[in-house]
């Protein structure tokens, strides 16, 4: 690996076009003052929504118009500052705009609590009154239910204003990984150095190379260590904030709030986490026997779980070629879908550099009335490939979201957010596998299929076991502790992986890597993507294009479902674990032939 350049050395075409949102940093500045002084047009109805249908109706346009400017500015703030967090002007510009969006989300909150104080009944007459309301039907259902964990409307205002702290844990823990944590590089036995950082380290990860992999783990992880007391604090404040919030609402707990919040009952959440990690275990234990076999490993060490299983066969990918097969694997899902891959692809919707400062791992962002950003960092693979289908996933299903509903509608709950995303890695496996007649190339997709569940079902599911025993813990009044994140990490990959891993102290410090700790209880939600991605690519197999267009639909429902609802309308039915453990059998039948690839 060369030098890491800085984000001004980068080349453009490896980077997103930011001017799709504002021409320039001026004009981004001037509309965030612009936003900041048209509150007005929502607060002028303060006071009035009670009065007719039609009062009720024009608020929350007015409202939803001013969140989709909100939402421009916010986004806009955001990626400049994830491909370099280094960047003083860029950090100063999210900071700014953080400010002010938790100003004005204060003087929003108005809305919610008066809609709050209008009966049941009244709601169903203005619905009559207007019938244009209906297009908030969702919206207003949504807040009733949680009604009863409603404070004042003075305390609601409080709260809302003090949304920049309450984000500092997570703001806190990005800016110290991309803006200061700084990894020495290490030397190999040949005498050749190797440059490290947070981005790079998955790649040495995925290496073939034993010393290779196993000396950025060792140089990787002792950073790590370094950082451990601070990063348990700020997720402590993070848990903690959830608890204190969870108790002054009237919650049970932290995590029955914040399944509300998903529209997620615990009886589906427990099922999630129970099933797969009860019967996903053994198949992963053979997994990683069978990799330390091949491999000829005296042991078998958590840093060796993703090294390639036939590494002198591994295809280099450029983001041309990858391009072009993602567009050919998705062709099944039809001409509109297909031209907003198409788009995205051509019209620099995704970032692929590696440059110092940048944001580690891959998100979509899809700010409304524009269109969605993808960030990557690209390095030749396929594994990367499946990545870019991924998150074109998540841009095909905000791209149909935006365009068929309100700003109020686009975003599903989070248990349905992860679907999208792997039903395109789906459609890209069965593509590849249906055409190559290749032993060896057949081999490398059912272990990039592993990869994408080993990442969803294994990696998300044990940081969603880790939030689960964290706010079981804070709810008992335990303090957070860099010494209990990581005894509790150890303790439950060393429950999961048996005799077939070793787990190191370093791997006591993954709870460290990821920023879904900051984002509620998201882990999990991963592997509900997943299942539901599982059955419904099997069914359009089996179907073809009636099973294609309840998925769309559920594409372009948006918010306007229930999760359970958007599944059941996708093709899919998660009210019993029944779906979980046939996608867990499904990923059995790939160990499954991957022992016989070997035999």
């Amino acid at each position: 690996m060369g030098k890491t350049l800085e984000r001004s050395e980068v080349a453009t075409e490896l980077t997103w076009n930011l001017e799709d949102l504002f021409a320039s940093e001026a004009d981004w500045a001037k509309e965030l003052e612009a936003v900041k002084n048209s509150v007005s047009t929502v607060t002028q109805f303060k006071g009035q929504l009670k009065e007719s249908g039609k009062t009720l109706f024009n608020c929350l346009v007015a409202r939803d118009a001013l969140q989709e400017r909100m939402m421009r500015v916010m986004t806009y703030a955001h990626l400049r500052q994830s491909v370099d967090g280094t960047n003083p002007e860029a950090q100063a510009g999210s900071a700014k705009a953080g400010a002010v969006l938790s100003s004005l989300y204060a003087e929003l909150s108005f809305v919610d609590s008066e809609i709050l104080t209008i009966s049941d009944e009244k709601i169903a007459v203005f619905m009559e009154e207007e019938p244009d309301l209906t297009d908030f039907k969702k919206t207003l259902e949504d807040l009733m239910e949680g009604k009863p964990y409603r404070l004042s409307p003075e305390a609601e205002e409080v709260l809302a204003a003090f949304g920049e702290v309450q984000n500092a844990p997570y703001m806190i823990y990005e800016r110290s990984k991309t803006s200061d944590m700084r990894f020495p590089s290490f030397t190999t036995s040949d005498g050749k150095e190797h440059p490290l950082t947070f981005n790079s380290f998955p790649t040495y990860e995925g290496s073939s190379d034993t010393e290779l992999r196993r000396k950025a783990y060792e140089s990787f992880t002792k950073t790590l260590e370094n950082y451990k007391n601070t990063y348990a604090a700020t997720y402590a404040t993070e848990v903690k904030k959830q608890v204190v919030e969870a108790r002054l609402r009237g919650y049970e707990s932290a995590t029955a709030m914040l399944l509300h919040e998903q529209q997620v009952t615990e009886e589906m959440y427990h099922n999630q986490l129970d099933t797969i990690l009860t019967e996903l275990a053994p198949h992963m234990r053979r997994l990683a026997k069978l990799k330390q076999r091949v491999l000829g490993l005296e042991k078998m060490y958590y840093c060796d779980l993703k090294a390639p299983l036939d590494p002198d066969y591994d295809p280099d990918v450029t983001y041309e070629e990858a391009s072009k097969l993602v567009l050919e694997s998705l062709q099944v899902m039809g001409p509109e879908y297909v031209e907003i891959m198409e788009r995205g692809l051509k019209d620099r919707w995704v970032d692929l550099a590696d440059n110092v400062g940048k944001r580690s791992g891959a998100f979509c962002s899809s700010p409304y009335g524009v269109h969605p950003y993808i960030l990557m960092t690209w390095h030749d693979s396929m594994r990367n490939t499946f990545t870019l289908a991924h998150e074109l996933g998540h841009a095909g299903h905000f791209a149909l979201a935006g365009k068929y509903q309100r700003i109020s509608n686009v975003r599903p709950s989070r248990y349905f957010i992860e679907a999208p995303s792997t039903m395109n890695e789906m459609l890209l496996s069965q593509k590849i596998l249906a055409e190559s007649t290749d032993k060896r190339m057949r081999r490398f997709v059912v272990l990039q299929s592993l990869g994408t569940y080993y990442h969803n079902f294994v990696t998300h599911i044990l940081e969603g076991e880790l939030q689960r025993r964290v706010y079981a813990l804070a709810h008992e009044g335990t303090p957070i502790t860099a010494k209990l994140l990581c005894e509790q990490k150890r303790e439950l990959l060393q429950k999961f992986w048996g005799d077939a891993v070793e787990i190191d102290e370093g791997a006591g410090l993954t709870w460290m890597r990821q920023p879904h700790y900051y984002m509620g209880l998201y882990p999990y939600t991963y592997s509900a993507g997943l299942t539901a991605s599982t059955a419904a690519a099997v069914t359009i197999q089996e179907e073809g294009q009636p099973a294609v267009d309840r998925w769309l639909s559920a594409l372009k429902a948006g918010g306007t479902l229930k999760p359970l609802e958007l599944m059941q309308l996708g093709g899919v039915d998660m009210s019993t674990p029944e779906p979980i453990k046939k996608a867990v059998a499904y990923v059995g039948s790939l160990v499954d032939e991957l022992e016989r690839s070997f035999d």
